[in-house]
């Protein structure tokens, strides 16, 4: 025995080393004994022109099959995987069953083999096995003279090598010297030596979770993507019978006893409708895709889908009916390709026995078997992507189109309005019939627009299930939740994030050309913008414990601080008792104004309850991360919408890095400086200094908002984002109290803003030396304030034409009546959206709503005109201060407008390779008659929107542009190992490697604008329109672009 080990071993190192070429196969007899040895008159011989390997070899098999079970050999095969070619003498497998074989791992083809894994040959380098190494399996009903079968349809098994390299292999000769051998065995071995850097770079991705923990993390990720829908089905199902054994309904939830109310009926009535679908009655418009999904799951979709819309609707005070069929009917489908392979997978096969093995039907019966058993091996080893294309392959059901799911969609929401009834708790009278009433009501709404009044069908709810809406959050089927692992990364259009979910790369709402073009760019070129989004996803995120206790009681207090909205509602003011049309005119605007600010509260009290509501459920996890995506300028969004980091103060005060670090000197610094920030106020406008002075004269408050944040002095709740200022307080408190500061670990997120950003591209883009001083490009004492001094500019030309006569000068006179009332803030709206293209209405507008908040102007007249004048004052202000970016601005508009008149959409590239096309087209009306009512599709015509093309490039073209720079800084973060996360123009990360983050920020921002931009924009367009003219380009300044890399508060 000893000796066959030493033969095995010198053996195994052989294979270790090269691969094997296998020159002969023999086989004695038909069948391999139960127990069989080396000494066997069965055998298989591996013949070698070196008799030692050869009995090696032999011997190697042997042992194998003497087992019967994997035999491994761990300690020996350390390194890398082995690959192993075979050769069988007397037949020439072709190139393309090779490469089938070289492209799919651990493949097994029914067709040749009896039966699947019969034989298993592959290298160790399977998630699922603990250690890498070389396995063969032999088992002992295994025929012999199948093999000769396996080996002449590939000549091996994969290991890790590509087609390329099995095209090498299959192209030699026996005879052929040694050295063509050698040359495919390093070719080989550079082929393994990839695969395993990449392994061991995929290990060190979830490295610190280990690999069981990483394993069963995944299979909670795939249950919650996957099975949302059926559990909520099992559970109303449970509770109903639960209900009815032990009379549990009184202590559920207000709103989950509606849903278990509501649940049997729509249940039944969706049943009875798919009875219907299937006996052809009259139900042709929507049949073949209505009875694709139990029952129990359509009835919670709809009842989730459309109280989740209620819960965040608009200002109609219900959901749209087109938008919530559409919804209902999208989830219904995607939830129906989910159930119908898995439902196809698990079909018993009932036709065996009376049918011929060799007939179709049997046939594809056990081909389905097969695949369902591949499926569940595949889910057990964690090999979703597998999965996910078995299912797409599968799938044979054509997209059902908007049609069809406005169809469905609209006869769900009718059986619900049909079902659905709510009994008010009170007045109710025993001798009297009860006062059941339905819970939604279908109804047509005006709406004014600027062209014209519109009517939208509506659901609405009865008031009581409204009340009850703004606590179901935590009982609602929440979809796309953070992941409790790394997303996978983005490799193509639809390939990435959600392991299941319908993951896009980029959010292109129904405009073709944009999708079109994104699936056509070559993946070499969106390289840069899939690492950027991989590098946001990974970043681990987890729930400041201390700081949602805090929010938890406010909330259940009623709100009212904080910024958190009043849980109760206005009064609605009681009907008069009187016939005089003006006091009830005045009382009818009264309850008017009542009623929509009530419906604003109760859109803002939903929203609360869902960000909580995640907020609660990942409270208890280690971590969790947000796959992101883009929308269609470029720009990076997480794809959960409740609660992420680009959301609100309460969101961010929320969240915290999963990872914490040693604050360390500077980050101690960073700290001070960040709480200053939140707390704002003016004090985010001092220098860093003076920041850090601010932080160290309330450390008495600090430490008491600290510990007491409810019942001490509440001196957090005085900032301008209170929940941040808490959570910041809280580590700082903490690194203050200890004997080394630095080495306290800290999990906030240090923020870094830019100034007026969009100001700042512009200025970077025109060299605008005025420009870049004002957004603080150059190097200063302390933040430059565009804001404070555009209203200082309007602050002069209102001095100079005060001077004037008030009786005969309207200018003078409204100059007297503002100068004033002119500061940052009545200036900072316009100021800010004037990178968007804000025009002269938008203005007036803008600075009309701040002077009536001011009650500074009573006579409406007055103030319009007053605002009218303001307007002008202030874009002309900005106009001197940013000539060079009015000029950009001006330039962008016109080569849109030039290519917009010949019907063709403004179409470019970002820096970093990512096509964008505006999707402006004018919209069709398409009408499609439902159960409920004619609804109206809009859709793409082959028209664009000329105005909307021109107005909107300069601010979608900037976009692009602060999108590119943010995903730079991303992919070079990550090289530098930070942990970054970034909202548009703030960039995050620890407080100990800000100082590095800053650094990078400003090399990338200069990287970026060193390229010829604009030229290579107008390149473009005259490649792209050769036959247009187009406008020179604008005169530039001399801003040297190094500048940024001294500047302390371009980013601060």
């Amino acid at each position: 025995m000893k000796e066959k080990i030493k033969r095995m071993k010198i053996a195994a190192r052989w294979l270790h080393k090269r691969p094997l070429r296998l020159v002969k196969l023999h086989n004695k007899s038909n069948r391999f004994s139960k127990g069989l040895s080396s000494h066997s008159s069965s055998s298989l011989h591996l013949l070698h022109p070196n008799p030692q390997i050869q009995r090696s070899l032999c011997i190697l098999f042997q042992l194998c099959t003497y087992f019967h079970t994997h035999f491994t050999f761990l300690q020996i095969l350390h390194k890398n995987p082995t690959f192993i070619m075979w050769r069988y003498i007397g037949y020439r497998a072709s190139i393309k069953h090779l490469k089938a074989f070289a492209d799919k791992s651990n493949y097994k083809n029914p067709q040749f083999l009896a039966k699947t894994r019969q034989f298993h040959l592959h290298p160790n380098q399977n998630p699922s096995f603990n250690k890498k190494g070389f396995e063969v399996s032999v088992f002992d009903d295994t025929h012999l003279s199948y093999l000769p079968v396996c080996f002449r349809v590939s000549h091996g098994f994969k290991g890790f090598a590509s087609s390329a390299a099995a095209e090498e292999i299959v192209s030699t000769e026996e005879e052929e010297d040694s050295d063509e051998v050698q040359e495919i065995d390093t070719h080989l071995s550079k082929k393994i030596k990839n695969v395993d850097v990449n392994c061991n770079k995929q290990l060190k991705h979830v490295n610190g979770v280990g690999h069981g923990k990483y394993i069963a993390l995944r299979k909670r990720q795939i249950k919650i993507e996957t099975e949302a829908w059926e559990a909520a089905a099992k559970e109303y199902q449970e509770l109903l019978g639960d209900m009815c054994a032990q009379k549990l309904a009184p202590n559920l939830p207000y709103v989950k006893s509606l849903f278990l109310g509501w649940f049997e009926p729509l249940k039944n009535a969706i049943s009875a409708e798919q009875d219907l679908c299937r006996e052809g009655k009259n139900r042709g418009a929507y049949a073949p895709q209505f009875d694709q999904l139990p029952a129990d799951m359509m009835a919670m979709i709809t009842m989730h889908k459309l109280m989740g819309l209620l819960m965040t609707g608009g200002g109609l005070g219900g959901a749209r009916v087109v938008q919530a069929a559409l919804h209902i009917g999208e989830a219904v489908e995607h939830e129906a390709r989910i159930h119908r392979f898995m439902q196809k997978s698990n079909r018993k096969s009932t036709l065996n026995e009376s049918l011929d093995e060799d007939s179709e039907a049997a046939n594809g019966e056990q081909q389905m078997q097969k695949l369902k058993k591949k499926v569940n091996v595949l889910l057990k080893k964690n090999k979703v992507q597998q999965v996910r294309h078995i299912v797409k392959q599968q799938d044979d059901m054509k997209p059902w189109g908007q049609d069809a799911q406005v169809k469905v969609g609209s006869r769900l929401i009718q059986l619900l309005l049909e079902t659905a009834y709510i009994q008010p708790p009170v007045d109710q009278c025993e001798d009297c019939p009860p006062d059941v009433r339905p819970a939604f009501l279908h109804t047509l709404k005006t709406v004014e627009t600027p062209r014209g009044s519109r009517r939208y069908g509506v659901i609405e709810c009865d008031p009581l299930v409204q009340k009850g809406l703004e606590k179901s959050a935590m009982h609602m089927v929440i979809p796309y939740m953070p992941m409790l692992l790394p997303p996978v990364n983005w490799t193509g259009y639809n390939r990435g994030g959600y392991l299941f979910l319908p993951s896009y790369i980029m959010r292109t709402h129904g405009a073709k050309q944009q999708r079109d073009v994104v699936k056509r760019t070559p993946k070499k070129q969106l390289q840069p913008v899939f690492e950027a989004l991989n590098t946001l996803g990974a970043t681990k995120w987890r729930v400041n414990k201390k700081v949602l206790g805090v929010v938890d009681r406010i909330w259940a207090s009623g709100g009212r601080i904080a910024d958190l909205v009043d849980r109760d509602d206005v009064p609605v003011p009681e009907e008069l008792d009187t016939d005089d049309e003006t006091e009830i005119k005045k009382w009818k605007w009264k309850v008017k104004t009542v009623k929509k600010e009530n419906r604003e509260r109760h859109s803002q009290r939903c929203d609360i309850e869902l960000k909580l509501a995640v907020a609660r459920k990942m409270r208890d996890e280690e971590g969790f991360y947000y796959p992101h995506n883009l929308d269609f300028r470029g720009r990076a969004y997480p794809m959960h919408p409740y609660l992420n980091h680009l959301g609100s103060d309460l969101c961010r005060g929320v969240l915290e890095f999963a990872e914490g670090r040693p604050l360390g000197e500077s980050g101690f610094k960073w700290l001070k400086i960040h709480l200053a920030n939140v707390f704002g106020g003016g004090v985010d406008k001092l220098s860093h200094e003076g920041r850090m002075a601010f932080t160290e004269e309330h450390v008495d408050e600090i430490f008491d908002s600290s510990d007491r944040p409810l019942e001490g002095k509440r001196w957090w709740l005085k900032a301008e984002d209170p929940f941040q200022c808490l959570a910041t307080c809280m580590n700082l408190s903490e690194a203050l109290r200890s004997s080394s500061p630095e080495t306290t670990i800290s999990h906030m997120p240090i923020h870094q803003d830019g100034s007026c950003n969009g100001l700042q591209h512009y200025a970077a883009l025109g060299r605008d030396k005025l420009g870049a001083a004002a957004v603080n490009l150059v190097e200063g004492e302390k933040p430059a304030d565009v804001y404070s001094g555009i209203a200082s500019r309007v602050i002069e030309i209102m001095r100079r034409d005060a001077e004037g006569d008030p009786t005969t000068d309207q200018n003078a006179k409204h100059a007297r009546m503002l100068v004033d009332q002119v500061d940052r803030k009545l200036v900072k709206q316009t100021v800010m959206t004037s990178v968007y293209g804000v025009t002269y209405i938008g203005a007036r507008d803008q600075i009309k709503r701040r002077l009536k908040e001011r009650c500074a102007i009573e006579n409406e007249a007055e103030l319009f005109a007053a605002a009218c004048y303001a307007a002008k004052t202030t874009l002309t202000a900005l106009g001197e201060m940013f000539e060079a970016a009015r000029s950009i601005m001006s330039w962008l508009g016109d080569c849109a407008k030039v290519i917009a008149m010949k019907n063709h959409p403004v179409q470019w590239t970002t820096p970093l390779g990512l096509p964008v096309v505006q999707p402006y087209r004018k919209l069709g009306r398409h009408l499609i008659k439902t159960s409920l009512q004619v609804l109206t599709l809009q859709r793409e015509t082959d028209k664009v929107m000329v105005k909307r093309q021109r107005t909107a490039f300069p601010p979608n073209f900037v976009h692009s542009l602060d999108g590119s720079h943010m995903m730079m800084t991303a992919n070079a973060c990550k090289e530098a190992g930070l942990s970054f996360a970034g909202v548009h123009d703030s960039f995050w990360t620890h407080a100990c490697d800000v100082d590095q983050m800053n650094k990078i920020l400003r090399e990338k921002f200069v990287e970026l604008y060193e390229a010829p931009i604009l030229e290579n924009l107008l390149e473009s367009f005259q490649k792209s329109f050769p036959n247009l003219e187009f406008p020179p380009l604008p005169e530039r300044g001399d801003f040297d672009l190094k500048e940024v890399l001294k500047s302390p508060y371009f980013f601060n």
